[in-house]
């Protein structure tokens, strides 16, 4: 998975006023506060994004259940607001804040834990764990370190859930089949299938067919621009964080 090289792009003043409401955002300017908003914002990014973290715990040898547990109970620790005055909003990038929360709670409270306690009737996470130990074996063997794996899953996970909105979109407004058909194409990747094929099957000129491409990737970069706001503190960062993002997706 790739992204379009016209993705980093100048910061448009729509998207800095949408910013006010992100999600990290919101967590960082309420976090110290007894905030409905901030929990469900904080909630709802942990819910997107704790696949890189456990394969970040699995990566150092951990067990499937060690693995499991650490990362639930290092969850119900963040949703109870335990690590939220370790954010610091000069450094703001969620992801940042994850590792290196979640590194503090390996080395300080793990060893202090039992698996037995699995959240002691607490309201947990989500983490699907079957589904997430499928995709851990379905990772490269590629002597990735535990902190570059996590970098990666982010990033790939990141992607996924803006082709998610996309195509949730296209499926709104009656052009599902066009995603579809599409998808490489929007990606920047190489179609099996060549571009007068495609448009013959989607009854649209060749013409036509690069116009729809374009908008599409247009929006797909709006969106991802909006999906990377969500992760960090400052609409400053967006550029810097989408480079590193691609980085992470070349290593």
């Amino acid at each position: 998975m790739s992204l379009p090289e016209d993705t980093v792009s100048e910061t448009t003043c729509a998207f800095v006023r949408e910013f006010a409401t992100t999600h990290w955002s919101v967590v960082l300017q309420v976090g110290q506060a007894d905030s409905p908003e901030a929990c469900h914002a904080l909630e709802h990014l942990c819910r997107d994004y704790w696949y890189p973290l456990y394969a970040h715990v699995r990566r150092q040898r951990r067990s499937v259940e060690d693995a499991q547990d650490i990362t639930q109970e290092f969850f119900l620790r963040l949703l109870s607001r335990d690590y939220l005055k370790l954010a610091d909003p000069q450094r703001g990038r969620f992801r940042t804040y994850l590792l290196t929360s979640l590194d503090r709670f390996m080395v300080n409270q793990w060893r202090k834990a039992s698996a037995a306690k699995r959240g002691g009737g607490t309201p947990m996470i989500s983490l699907d764990a079957e589904t997430a130990e499928q995709r851990y074996h379905a990772e490269p063997a590629d002597g990735l370190s535990p902190d570059r794996i996590f970098q990666k899953r982010w990033a790939v996970t990141l992607l996924q859930q803006v082709l998610r909105r996309l195509g949730e979109e296209c499926d709104r407004s009656g052009k599902r089949a066009t995603f579809d058909a599409l998808r490489p194409q929007v990606l920047g990747e190489t179609s099996v299938e060549s571009a007068s094929a495609i448009a013959a099957r989607l009854g649209l000129t060749e013409g036509a067919l690069r116009v729809t491409v374009h908008r599409l990737r247009q929006r797909y970069q709006e969106m991802l621009r909006q999906e990377v706001g969500r992760t960090v503190s400052s609409a400053d960062e967006v550029d810097g964080e989408i480079r590193e993002l691609v980085a992470a997706l070349r290593a």
